[in-house]
């Protein structure tokens, strides 16, 4: 009895012994021949040709595209201010009148030193013809040996320290004459005229308010004035996106102040010296000024509005914006176009360190179950450059890993300009499976996803 249980028992331990074995066999079998990966769901797009219009966007601040400003030439009190903040001029136009009084005393002054001068020049005149004549009348008596030669000298000497005299006394005359030309322009610039025709856009005076010249250090600033109806903005673009722009790109302007309306303009200047903050640290950055032209209508009435119009423009709706200067807004840049080229959505292209990828290839060789992009994979760039543009597409239910090379892109879509022929259908979601987990030969799913996706519609974290 005790052998038969014996037997049984025994008879039981192989039975549990050979189905450990196939299950560890299977498991085994699984893992060797890449059966063991669950298919990853994943989002797709059919790759296309499309239009792709490469936007630069950045921000700043709104400012007339002619703007003077105004300061006195001259120091003294303000005793006349004829314009207010916002008060339309004309060229010419009286604007401020400094106190006059110091600059006429100036001006009597340099006259009196000009009649001065002019009667000292007489006197010395006077002078050169009296040695004139008494060196001609010792001339004469030399001649019938009346004098010596001595005394004819010294008549020679008189006369030629008597003109001289004439000659600095001359002199002395225009030296004043030119004070009393400096007087007077000094004294004309106590009144201050519009240099062009605009607006007040900027009051920094009040009238008994001293100001101090330009001829002493920078002067007081007086005032602005501003063309208003011609604005532009003024943005810092980032060095890696200004080499993008250039002189007479199109651009659509949004001004935070005017939200429901774009307007149009144009790039009409470009800084060839950066802005840079944050020097020496690991904050810094490098941007150019860029200046854009608003081409819509503005800071005008209606009637003129629509002579401003171009042909490639639509009546505005609505009353005409009234721009301000120091206005905050936005400019998208169109720096360039290019029409029916291979494009993909830009999440669909993604970067792996190929040194990474090559290790992963070579395990798989090596257990038996080389992958299809083992054969697809260039070791020679592998080996030039650790990260690589990529894109995942699907080939017989398999995630397939294709090098790229990229051109510009817009907002949604960057163009691939080798690696995709089109018809591909490009993996773009979810991010975090394309960005991260995502493998050459991982099994995949397609989930249903539209020709024109722009995003995957799982996480986005990073």
């Amino acid at each position: 009895m005790a052998k038969k249980k014996n037997t049984t028992r025994t008879i039981i331990l192989i039975i549990v012994a050979l189905v450990v074995l196939l299950v560890a066999a299977g498991i085994g079998a699984n893992l060797l021949f890449g059966g063991g990966k669950k298919a990853v769901e994943v989002e797709v797009v059919d790759v296309e040709a499309r239009s792709i219009t490469q936007v630069v966007t950045a921000s700043g601040k709104i400012q007339p595209e002619v703007e003077v400003k105004i300061s006195p030439d001259v120091s003294g009190e303000i005793v006349d201010l004829r314009v207010k903040e916002g008060d339309p001029v004309t060229r010419g136009q009286l604007l401020l009148r400094i106190d006059p009084d110091f600059y006429e005393a100036q001006v009597e002054q340099a006259k009196a030193m000009v009649l001065q001068g002019k009667a000292t020049e007489a006197q010395r005149r006077a002078d050169m013809l009296n040695s004139e004549l008494e060196l001609n009348r010792q001339n004469k008596l030399f001649e019938t040996n009346a004098i010596s030669e001595s005394a004819v000298q010294s008549a020679q000497t008189a006369f030629a320290v008597s003109s001289a005299g004439l000659e600095a006394a001359q002199y002395s005359v225009q030296s004043a004459e030119a004070r009393l030309k400096e007087a007077q322009e000094q004294l004309a610039k106590t009144v201050v005229y519009a240099p062009m025709s605009g607006t007040v856009s900027k009051l920094d005076v009040e009238l008994g308010e001293r100001v101090v010249g330009t001829s002493q250090f920078a002067g007081t600033e007086a005032m602005r004035i501003a063309q208003l109806s011609q604005m532009e903005l003024e943005v810092d673009v980032n060095e890696n996106d200004v080499v993008n722009v250039s002189i007479g790109d199109s651009a659509r302007i949004e001004v935070d102040a005017y939200p429901e309306q774009n307007f149009l303009g144009v790039v009409t200047e470009i800084a060839n010296s950066a802005r840079v903050t944050g020097a020496g640290t690991q904050e810094q950055v490098t941007n150019f000024p860029v200046k854009i032209r608003v081409l819509a209508p503005h800071n005008v009435t209606a009637s003129a509005a629509s002579t401003q119009i171009s042909s490639r423009e639509t009546e505005p709706e609505g009353p005409v914006p009234n721009l301000r200067p120091g206005m905050s807004g936005t400019v998208d840049v169109y720096t360039k176009t290019v029409d029916d080229v291979i494009a993909v959505p830009i999440q669909a292209v993604t970067v792996r360190d190929a040194n990474k990828l090559k290790r992963d290839a070579l395990r798989r060789e090596r257990r038996g179950s080389r992958g299809a992009d083992a054969d697809s994979v260039d070791w020679k760039a592998l080996e030039e450059e650790n990260l690589q543009k990529v894109v995942f597409v699907i080939a017989e239910g398999k995630a397939s890993m294709v090098r790229v090379e990229t051109g510009i892109s817009d907002d949604t879509h960057i163009q691939i300009t080798s690696g995709l022929d089109g018809g591909e259908k490009a993996i773009i979601g979810p991010y975090r499976v394309v960005s991260r987990t995502l493998t050459p030969d991982d099994p995949v799913e397609e989930k249903s996803s539209g020709p024109g996706t722009s995003g995957p519609s799982e996480d986005n974290d990073s």
